[in-house]
């Protein structure tokens, strides 16, 4: 094993690397083909890493958290359209998905008045930007599930064979 980094802004790339205990040597085998050197100038910033770089840390890593975090933070494109996603508890994960379900569904009839003439006129406007925000908090909800699924997945908390064969149902 080689030395622990002492370095205090770690990126999320390297600590990643480092909760499994592998030096940029290991990780390089684990990932099969990104160098020590690659990953050392990722880690320090040096060099962007490449969206392939990313997901397949996620996977060597088991830190799929990675890949939304090159989404969010480091991806032009996914700077504008994609929102960061925190990993939580599972169950204030359900928790803020229902107060979210719930708080749509008393909004449901006034979505309906507002769109139905297919147009958004001033006075719905305000109304309209705040059923947006709710269905946002929805949207990153059902991704921060995902994403906790993932993380269970890539660390075995859920047996890999038992859920796919339950998706295939």
């Amino acid at each position: 094993m080689g030395r622990i980094s002492t370095k205090e802004n770690k990126t999320v790339y390297q600590i990643s690397r480092e909760a499994l205990g592998y030096s940029r040597e290991k990780a390089s085998e684990v990932l099969g083909w990104i160098s020590p050197e690659r990953i050392e100038k990722i880690e320090n910033e040096k060099s962007t890493p490449r969206s392939d770089e990313v997901l397949e840390m996620s996977i060597g890593y088991k830190n799929p958290n990675l890949c939304n975090h090159y989404c969010a933070k480091e991806c032009p494109i996914g700077q504008q359209y994609v929102p960061e996603v925190k990993i939580k508890d599972l169950s204030q994960i359900v928790l803020e998905m229902l107060a979210s379900l719930n708080a749509m569904h008393k909004k449901q009839e006034r979505l309906i008045e507002i769109t139905s003439d297919g147009q958004i006129t001033g006075d719905e406007i305000q109304d309209f930007i705040h059923i947006q925000e709710e269905l946002e908090k929805i949207s990153i909800t059902v991704e921060t599930l995902q994403l906790w699924s993932e993380q269970m997945l890539a660390n075995g908390s859920i047996d890999i064979d038992d859920y796919n064969a339950a998706k295939s149902k």
